[in-house]
């Protein structure tokens, strides 16, 4: 970024906290107790049960940890707003269970939720100063069920505006904890960002072409899209309702089966999800399985899907060989893999069935916005006009101005999904195959540059080498899991997709190869707190 001072200084203030992390760690010789770091929720729930920890000194370790990394030290920027009654759910959290001495599924579990998605008494930006002021009166579906199971909404995380990039007016950017010149992903990327530092336990995030995947892949996360019916979409500002979808991010595979036990079914208020009656499982958690790749049928594309990506490049290079490792850990672990699968002029189809498709955005947002009454504007027109959002933002919302579902273009839109829908399925059928797989990005994310926040066309090549928009276009549920890390520490993500449904498949295989290989690490930059366990 040109700013060196600046730099340098955060490089100073780690180095003094992790000089003084270590002098804690030489002291006195502690027993057997709860990490924070990395944490899972199958740890802090055993932590509750062994009497370690309480909800209310487990939420004030995160605030903590908000406190020294988000604004100060790295300055990471992946926190819009902490929860003001955070403390107040962790105390009665406590009471209910010094009480029944029972744990709910995610009892006292703290997430960050993406600042898309409303949580009652808080206010939801979008990510824009536009809506800086405005508090919603309620949850959102899935914040209701996470709060029903016991969780702790624990902040709202900082999105790309109106849910593209990295970047927005309500924050200014959010930079990647493994290397703070890079982005985290977008539009997610708060919620990444913050769960690679562990300042929440899990997330909640929002796809609609890669928002959960992209930051997953570039934090070293698991992020989960699923099929879109699965999720109630009610309370979450939409983009493009053909392919928006709410799914978990977490440190682990199982922390993200958790999750989506919560939140997944049918819901009323989103009819689309009347389609997954009958094809949600019991648990989805209950099918993970350290074996389960053993005997599975995995397809591997390897042609870039993005025309911008560079096959010559050096971080092209970087990527491929972390790729081509985890590949063959899949075969040692027992997968029968199938290389090479082609779809014919697949960017082209992807182009059509995504990128041209700018026909819903601008009806679903200002249906939207007429279920509040308080909404500081009322139309996505007013949005645009508003001087106010980013300029690259802008820019891509003023193409949606005019554009309906009933106009021509949105045919194309429908056909090239059903089109593309039959050959991937065909090719799936012909392999016998249980999900095909890829990179979730044939490049390194790219490093933040000057006029990301000025330029209405930044310069920073961001989303190159994105190969996340086949599961998006197709509406299929896909998974990222961590695949390791290149020669230069920057995290690498396997993306596996599979047919409608099929999410119980690729959280097995996911979790088959989590176990099997363990590639998450924890950024250098968040180390643990003095005095924190």
């Amino acid at each position: 970024m040109g700013h060196s001072s600046s730099v340098l200084a955060r490089l100073a203030w780690i180095a003094l906290n992790m000089a003084i992390a270590a002098q804690a760690i030489a002291g006195p010789p502690r027993s057997q107790s709860f990490q924070l770091l990395e944490a899972t929720i199958d740890s802090v729930h055993a932590a509750f049960e062994n009497r370690q920890i309480t909800c209310r000194s487990l939420v004030e370790s995160y605030i903590a940890r908000i406190s020294g990394y988000d604004r100060v030290g790295p300055s990471l920027t992946s926190v819009q707003t902490v929860n003001p009654v955070a403390l107040q759910d962790a105390d009665r959290l406590d009471a209910a269970f010094k009480f029944s001495g029972r744990l709910s599924p995610l009892h006292c579990v703290p997430v960050l939720v993406k600042d898309q998605i409303e949580a009652g008494g808080m206010p939801t930006t979008y990510g824009s100063v536009v809506f800086k002021d405005f508090t919603s009166h309620r949850d959102a579906t899935a914040v209701e069920r996470m709060k029903q199971a016991g969780a702790i909404i624990l902040a709202k995380s900082t999105m790309g505006e109106f849910a593209a990039r990295y970047a927005g007016s309500a924050f200014g950017l959010t930079r990647n904890p493994y290397d703070l010149r890079r982005n985290p992903g977008g539009s997610s990327g708060g919620t990444a960002a913050g769960l690679a530092a562990n300042l929440g336990l899990i997330g909640l995030g929002q796809d609609t072409g890669g928002s959960i995947r992209g930051p997953a892949a570039n934090n070293s996360l698991v992020g989960l899209r699923p099929t879109v019916p699965i999720v109630s979409r009610h309370g979450t500002l939409p983009s493009r309702p053909s392919t928006d979808t709410l799914g978990p991010m977490a440190r682990t595979v199982r922390d993200a089966a958790i999750l989506l036990d919560v939140i997944a079914g049918y819901d009323p208020r989103d009819a689309v999800t009347a389609y997954s009656v009958g094809n949600v499982p019991g648990s989805y958690a209950a099918l993970l399985d350290r074996n389960g790749v053993r005997g599975a049928r995995l397809g591997v594309i390897r042609a870039p899907m993005d025309p911008s990506a560079d096959p010559a490049s050096a971080d092209y290079l970087n990527v491929k060989v972390v790729i081509d490792r985890a590949i063959n850990d899949l075969e040692r672990l027992g997968a029968r893999v199938v290389n090479d699968l082609l779809i014919p002029g697949l960017d082209e189809r992807i182009t059509r069935m995504y990128h041209n498709n700018r026909f819903e955005t601008e009806l679903a947002i200002n249906a939207y916005l007429a279920e509040h009454s308080n909404a500081p504007v009322k139309s996505l027109f007013e949005i645009v006009s508003s001087n106010k959002v980013v300029p690259s933002r802008e820019r891509g919302l003023r193409a949606s101005l005019g554009a309906t579902t009933r106009d021509a273009g949105f045919l194309d839109v429908l056909l090239a999904k059903e089109e593309t829908r039959q050959i991937v399925l065909q090719l799936m059928a012909d392999n016998r195959l249980d999900a095909i797989l890829y990179a979730s990005s044939d490049h390194q994310p790219t490093e933040i540059v000057a006029d990301v926040l000025t330029n209405p066309a930044p310069t920073d090549r961001y989303n190159r080498g994105s190969n996340r928009y086949l599961a998006s276009g197709l509406g299929f549920p896909a998974i990222t899991v961590p695949a390791g890390f290149t020669t230069d520490g920057l995290p690498v993500g396997l993306e596996l997709m599979g047919r409608p449904f099929s999410e119980g498949t690729l959280l097995m295989l996911a979790y088959a190869f989590e176990q099997g290989t363990h590639h998450r690490k924890a950024p250098i930059l968040a180390p643990a707190l003095p005095r924190q366990p």
